[in-house]
This record gives C-alpha cells, structure tokens and sequence, in this order.
C-alpha cells in the first residue's frame, strides 16, 4: 500500500516555493513596468514643456539678446523645476537655467541636438558630466526659424531610481510576511483538520444512508481518501442532485441581480424570458413584470427592438448604441448574441447594456474644449500674424504708427501668455488631485484676505478703496494660502472688471455647517439664470465680445472651481440680473485650538 504523507509535508514546500517564485517574478515585471512607465511620463511632460517654451525665444534669438535669453530660461526653469537649455544650430549653447552658457561645452554632436536639428524629437537618457548624475533629456528644434536653433529639456533620474529600490524593499517584505502567515495557515489547517477526521468519516456515512442535514469537517491526508469514498455515495443521493440545481439557479440569480450591467433575454419571437435588475433601471421596467411580454411594449426605443430582430434573424454577435428617452438623456452600449440550446438550436437573444451616457457627455465636453482652445488661441494668433505681414508687407512711414502696430502685436502676445499661462495653471491643479492632493495648513482667513487686498492697494490703489473686508479675526481653514489667494484675487478680479466704478465690493467670511465660506460680492449687472450652470466651464463667456476686450482668457472661473476641489471644497455663484452677484468658496472648517 502506498504510503502517504502528512498535510504538513504536502502543502507547505509547494506553498513557500510558489510564493518565492511569484515574489522574483512580480519583483522584476513591476519595477520593470513601473521603471518604464515613469521613463515614458517623464519624456511625455519634458517633450509638453519643451513644446510650449520653444517660440519663446525666437526674438531673443534674432536680436541676439543673450543675457535675456538666459535669464528667461532661468526663470521657466524655476518655475518648471526643469532645466531648459537653448542650443545654436552650431551647438553653441546660449542658454541654460543649471549653469552659464559659456562655461558649457559646445552640443553639436549630442545625439538628442542632432535628431532635433534634422526636424525629429530628440531624446536621449545619459549620465550629465555638468550635474554628476543620469538624466532624461528631450529636444525640439525651430527649423522654419530664420536663425535654427534647438530647447533641450532634461529631468534627474534619481528620483525615479530612488522610487524602484522602495518598490523592490516593499515587495521583498511583503512577501516574506506573505510566506510566513502561509506557513502558520498550513500548520494550523493541519492540526485541525487532523481532529476532525472521524467526524467527517461518521457525517459522509450518515450522507449516503439519506441523513443531507448534516455538516462535514475534514482535517488530514490519510483521512481525505475515506472522505472521497463517502462523498462519492453522498453524489449519488438523488436529493443531493436537486440542491445542486436550486444552489445553482440561486447563484445564477445572485450573479445576474448583482451585475452593473442590464442583462435582457428574449425568445425567438421577443418575448422577454429574463431581465436582471440592472435592465429594470435602464429601461424603468419592474423586471418582475415583464415575462412573457414583448420587446416592444417594454423598449423605450425602436433601437433595442431592431437589435433584438437582427440577432434573431442570425446576424450576430452584434454591437451597437442606442440613445433611450425622446432626447439624448440616456445612452446604452449593447451587446447582442444569440441564446443556443442543448441541442445546438437558437432558442432567442441575449442583450447586455451598459449604461456609456458619462462616456458620451465626456466626448461632448472634450470636443467642445478642443474647439473653445482653438478658436482662442486662433484670435490672437491671427491678430499678431496680420500685423506682422502688414510690416513686412507694407511697413508703415509713420513711427507713430508702427508703435501702435507693435503694442498691438504685444498686446495679443500678452494674451496669448495668459492663456496658456491658464492652461498650464489647470494641468498642474488636475495633475496634483490626481497624485493625492495638494499640500495644506490650517491658517487664519481673515489675515490671508488682508493679504489679497493689500496686494490690490498696493497695485492698484484707487480699485481697492472700493473693496470692504468682512472677516471674523479667528476663523481658520486648512488651505493652500498661494492657492486660495489665487481663486480669491480671480473673483475679486472679475466683481471689479464687471461692476460699475462707483460700486462697492464686500468679501466676506462665515460658518456654515461644518464648512467655511469667503463669499464674494458685487452690485454689477448680475448673470442670467441660464449661463449660471455653465459659468465654471472652460472658456465659457456670458459676454464674449466684452470678456475678451477686457483681456480675460475665459479660464479665470474654472481654475477656482479647481482650487476648490482641490481643497475638497466647491464653489457655487448666485445671481440677479441688475442686482449683483455673489460667488462662494465652500471650505473644510478647522476648530481654532484654544
């Protein structure tokens, strides 16, 4: 007789084998994978940051104003945590925000300067004798430039080598406690199913002599091959057979009422024989009382019935969208296929729905702000290309008149700054809500909005003696103070462009609930109840001609609605037209410690 091992000896070195092996292997793939991913996002935002920056010295270029140029990337530099370096078509350097462009060597041959002098985008990850250390750097050259010449953007490696070691340390220990507790599992499963082996022996035999209720409890190897023995006679029990069947048509309907998606089953003449919950909300129908009715009655459109026919007459599996309700307020991918018998014959349709009506006001949303974008940089873009070919074409005698026509093109650089300035300001409020969140301290909320009307005085001050302050000395939230500053000038920025001069503007600060409020208030024209739902929107204008003449860039609102969500707050606007308007951040309230 063969002779068998103990639990002990059978479970646990297959166990500790397996889960060292899954360790090496998920060790390597994901710091593999994670290196990669970061190598690639890394390039992706130097190559962003490289594009933007790249017309930016043209000018500086042509005129030869070097000691500009240099202190231009300095400062995008610093405000990119980037080093930007701008390299001559001869690899002369004449800029770079690390070191002094006459103390670096000459760049020619660098494999990232060649590839974008010859119009590519030039990549390339090194060891930087300059910084003493591995370094991605990504170049884009300007060859349609009279003068060509190359801005090279480049990022430490450190960071992201620092990052894989932690990865493999915290998955070489999470893996030895994994083998561990797999150890002390297999001892213990052991032990226990050791004493209850005669149990489970006497409750198998009681199953095969017609006794179903009882419970069977198993714990060792030797043991196991009498349990199979009894739960084979314990299969044969007709009884056994039919609670298999109702266990699994109650798994059945378990799974089906507990799916997201709508599940819609019809016989060959549609007739409906199933529907899950999920499909009963899709389709308003109470799934109970739908049996045996036809698709027709039951569809809120003609889509659903026509895709039921067309899987009946045999042309699917099929995919489609249908939009449910007299308007677009619902949208559903469906799935189709046939439903196939035992016998290999159709016996009706499946259709599974998935309710895709974000996906699609997503879609909307994106195209939308992809032409807004277009449109906005178009304006200026045209504004400065038409001035431009005027001088070049026809430049004007009078000096007078070329100053107007270069305050003018300098006018619509301006703006054409502020929007991608704007732009930039969003990516990183989104970027950094992604990532986890912003950095924020309780502070006092009456001294920061002293602040911002100090700042006002200080610029402007015949604006700011329009401004009255209404903020409780104690009261504190935990905020982002640049942030919040920001969001509160752009309000304050706006009640002051859109309200008469003779006007006053109250900011003002509250408790409501467990939630801080700075509201901000004007006695301007007021908003029309209908712009109110979209006025946080990207680029959105209830006055386009007057918005844009007054030099806003349609983003000042959106980025607060951001700050706010960034602070875990909102930010919400009541309006009456001819009577003001009233904007309010909702903050996290802080309890002032005494």
């Amino acid at each position: 007789m063969m002779r068998r091992g103990s639990l002990m000896g059978t479970f646990f070195p297959p166990i500790v084998l397996t889960l060292i092996t899954t360790l090496v292997l998920v060790t390597g793939f994901s710091g593999h994978a994670l290196r990669g991913f970061f190598l690639e996002r890394t390039a992706s935002e130097l190559e962003v940051l490289a594009s933007v920056t790249l017309d930016r010295f043209a000018e500086l270029i042509d005129t030869g104003s070097y000691n500009e140029l240099q202190v231009l990337c300095s400062d995008l530099g610093s405000r990119s945590s980037t080093r930007i370096t701008v390299i001559l078509a001869d690899g002369l350097v004449v800029g770079d925000s690390v070191e002094q462009p006459d103390l670096m060597d000459n760049h020619a041959t660098r494999p990232e300067i060649v590839s974008a002098l010859s119009g590519q985008i030039g990549r390339s990850t090194r060891y930087s004798p300059t910084l003493d250390h591995q370094r991605m750097y990504v170049a884009l050259g300007n060859e349609n430039h009279g003068n060509p010449y190359v801005v090279r953007t480049s990022l430490s490696l450190d960071v992201l080598s620092t990052l894989i070691a932690d990865v493999y340390r915290k998955i070489a220990i999470a893996g030895l406690i994994l083998t561990l507790l797999a150890a002390l599992t297999s001892f213990m499963l052991s032990r226990k199913l050791s004493r209850g082996l005669n149990q489970l022996q006497e409750g198998a035999e009681a199953f095969a002599a017609g006794d179903l209720g009882g419970r069977l409890l198993a714990n060792n190897t030797t043991e196991i091959a009498r349990v199979a023995e009894a739960m084979n006679l314990m299969a044969s029990q007709l009884a056994e057979r039919f609670n298999t069947i109702e266990e699994q048509r109650n798994e059945s309907e378990a799974v089906l009422s507990s799916m997201v998606e709508g599940v819609l089953a019809v016989d060959t003449d549609g007739n409906i024989i199933g529907l899950n919950h999920a499909g009963g909300r899709l389709l308003s129908q109470d799934p109970a009382a739908v049996n045996n009715r036809s698709i027709q009655d039951i569809g809120r459109n003609s889509g659903l019935t026509l895709l039921a026919q067309d899987v009946l007459a045999g042309k699917g599996p099929l995919e489609r969208d249908i939009m449910l309700g007299p308007v677009a307020d619902r949208w559903l991918k469906v799935h189709a296929t046939g439903l196939i018998g035992p016998d290999g014959e159709s016996i009706g349709a499946l259709l599974v729905m998935n309710d895709v009506t974000r996906l699609h006001r997503l879609e909307i949303m994106r195209r939308d702000f992809v032409a807004n974008v277009s449109h906005e940089l178009r304006t200026p873009i045209t504004s400065i290309k038409g001035f431009v070919e005027t001088i070049i074409e026809a430049p004007p005698e009078n000096a007078g008149e070329l100053e107007h026509f270069l305050q003018i093109i300098n006018k619509q650089a301006d703006r054409l700054d502020s929007i991608i300035t704007d732009l930039l300001a969003l990516s990183r409020l989104e970027r950094d809500a992604d990532s986890g969140g912003i950095e924020t301290q309780p502070i006092t909320l009456g001294s920061l909005l002293e602040r911002v009307v100090r700042d006002l005085a200080h610029l402007r001050p015949a604006l700011a003696n329009r401004v009255d302050l209404d903020c409780p000395g104690r009261l504190q939230a935990s905020v982002n103070a640049p942030l919040l500053e920001q969001a509160v000038n752009n309000l304050l920025e706006n009640a002051l462009k859109y309200s008469p001069d003779n006007t006053r503007i109250t900011i003002a600060c509250g408790v409501q609930d467990d939630e801080v409020t700075i509201a901000v208030t004007d006695n301007g024209p007021g908003i029309a109840a209908e712009h109110l739902p979209r006025l946080f929107e990207r680029f959105y204008r209830v006055d386009k001609a007057r918005s844009r003449q007054m030099g806003g860039t349609g983003l000042g609102l959106a980025i607060v609605k951001h700050i706010a969500q960034a602070h875990q707050g909102r930010v919400d606007v009541t309006s009456r037209v001819g009577r003001g308007s009233t904007f309010t951040l909702h903050l996290p309230r802080v309890e002032v410690s005494s």
